[in-house]
C-alpha cells in the first residue's frame, strides 16, 4: 500500500519535484509505500518528512484510490503543515506551496496525484471534503 497526503498551508499546497525514479523530475504529493509494522498514519507522516521535512497535522483521511491494473491501493490524507517554511528531503529535487491556478498539471508524475487533486479542488470549491474511494483505470496512466 501506498501512503501520501495533501499538505495544506492556508490556500497552498506543497508539492515536491522528484529527485528519484520513476518519473524523475516530475511534481508529485508526498507518497510512498508503507514500511513492516507501520500504520497508515504513521507512514503519511514519515513520507512527507522524508521528502520535504515537513511535519504534520490534523491528518483525515481523505481518498483511497485503486490502481488494480498495477496492482497498488493509495491511501490519502488532508493534512495541515506545522511550519509552511519546508525543504527538500533526498528523495525530492525541490519542493512548493501552490495555489490551485499555479499548479503544474502537465508536470505532474502520476495519475493517481492528478485524481488526488482534481478531487481536492472540486471538494474545497464546496467547501464540503468527503472520504473518497475511486478506481483509476489504465487508461488514465502518465
Amino acid at each position: 500500500m501506498v501512503v501520501g497526503c495533501i499538505p495544506e498551508c492556508g490556500d497552498k499546497i506543497l508539492l515536491c519535484r522528484r529527485a528519484i525514479e520513476p518519473r524523475y523530475g516530475k511534481w508529485t504529493l508526498p507518497a510512498g509505500y508503507l514500511e513492516n509494522g507501520e500504520t497508515v498514519l504513521e507512514g503519511a507522516k514519515r513520507e512527507a518528512f522524508e521528502e520535504a521535512r515537513a511535519k504534520l497535522k490534523n491528518l483525515t483521511p481523505y481518498a483511497l484510490l485503486n490502481l488494480a491494473f498495477i496492482d497498488q491501493i493509495y491511501f490519502m490524507f488532508r493534512a495541515t503543515l506545522v511550519d509552511c517554511d519546508c525543504m527538500p528531503g533526498y528523495e525530492s529535487l525541490e519542493i512548493k506551496l501552490f495555489a490551485e491556478e499555479e499548479i503544474p498539471w502537465d508536470e505532474l508524475a502520476f495519475s493517481v496525484v492528478r485524481e488526488t487533486l482534481r478531487l481536492y479542488y472540486r471538494d474545497r470549491a464546496t467547501g464540503e471534503f468527503h472520504f473518497h474511494i475511486e478506481d483509476i483505470l489504465p487508461s488514465a496512466r502518465t
